[in-house]
């Protein structure tokens, strides 16, 4: 299990095609309503940073859109099983994580193995990604 620091984030690995939805996503969402510049600020600065490949160069293992997660909270260990989606297409009751929630934001670009911590209101915690589904290919 790799044990991720926040300074030595993975770079975030993203298709073409969702590169360019997320980052006109992020920018549309910031001109049309200024107050969550500082909320999606973290996901800006990962994609400018992004390493841009084809979608068969990815490794499956990696959280990309589309991808269902299975995270485990170390403490309590407690699992969540979400699949990542914009957030035209989230559902909480049918487990789609809009890529604009915090954990959704937190999540694309780990990979199966990977844990970081998660700030949360009511604490830390401590989450490990252990199941990464890819999305069929399209």
């Amino acid at each position: 299990m790799n044990d991720t620091a926040t300074n030595s984030l993975p770079r975030l690995r993203l298709t073409t095609a969702d590169h360019d939805r997320l980052r006109l996503l992020v920018d549309t969402a910031i001109q049309s309503q200024p107050r969550l510049r500082e909320t999606l600020a973290p996901l800006q600065a990962e994609l400018k940073r992004a390493e841009v490949l084809a979608p068969a160069d990815i490794p499956s293992n990696v959280v990309i859109m589309g991808a269902t997660v299975q995270i485990e909270d170390k403490e309590s260990g407690e699992l969540d099983t979400y699949t990542l989606v914009y957030p035209e297409q989230a559902d909480g009751a049918e487990g789609r994580l809009s890529i604009l929630a915090p954990i959704g934001m937190a999540i694309i670009g780990f990979a199966e193995g990977d844990s970081f911590i998660w700030r949360t209101p009511g604490g830390t915690r401590q989450l490990y990604i252990s199941k990464v589904i890819q999305p069929p290919v399209s």
